[in-house]
């Protein structure tokens, strides 16, 4: 039996997968470089507001200012980052953080393209229908059922 248990644990320990990791090749942004820290000025008050300014000497600047506001006190935040690429394209963007999520703007960031075409007069038409059906419902005026079927004679 101790002979069954050794085999076993000697097979497992033989199936363990055998790892190796070679490193990628270090970058300019990798490196060991160390970089001076310019200003790095915080303020947090008591009753939650706070704000920080950060620079670097390679260029990186980050400042956000936030307070409690809303719903459960949660934090509203607005600052701005920027840094080099390494294209030596200057990249700036702003933001403001609150209930509707973190909300970037750039001049680098992807901008969705217009509506392709015009929406038909037919589907403004069914919209507005819509809407005053549902103005009909909400107001308690039930003299007229919506459809069931459409196009069918009633």
């Amino acid at each position: 039996m101790k002979f069954v248990i050794i085999a076993a644990l000697a097979a497992v320990a033989l199936a363990a997968p055998q790892y190796s990791y070679d490193a990628p090749a270090r970058s300019r942004a990798d490196s060991s470089e160390e970089v001076a820290i310019l200003r790095d000025d915080r303020v947090h008050e008591d009753d939650g507001k706070y704000n920080f300014d950060f620079e670097s000497e390679n260029g990186i600047r980050f400042s956000e200012a936030g307070s409690p506001d809303g719903d459960e006190d949660a934090i509203v935040s607005a600052g701005q980052y920027s840094y080099t690429a390494p294209d030596g394209t200057e990249v700036v963007v702003k933001y403001v953080a609150n209930e509707n999520g973190f909300q970037p703007q750039s001049d680098l960031l992807p901008v969705a393209p217009e509506f392709p075409h015009p929406i038909p007069q037919f589907v403004l038409d069914q919209i507005a229908f819509a809407a005053e059906e549902d103005a009909r419902r909400a107001r308690g005026d039930s003299r007229e059922a919506p459809s069931r079927s459409y196009g069918a004679p009633q």
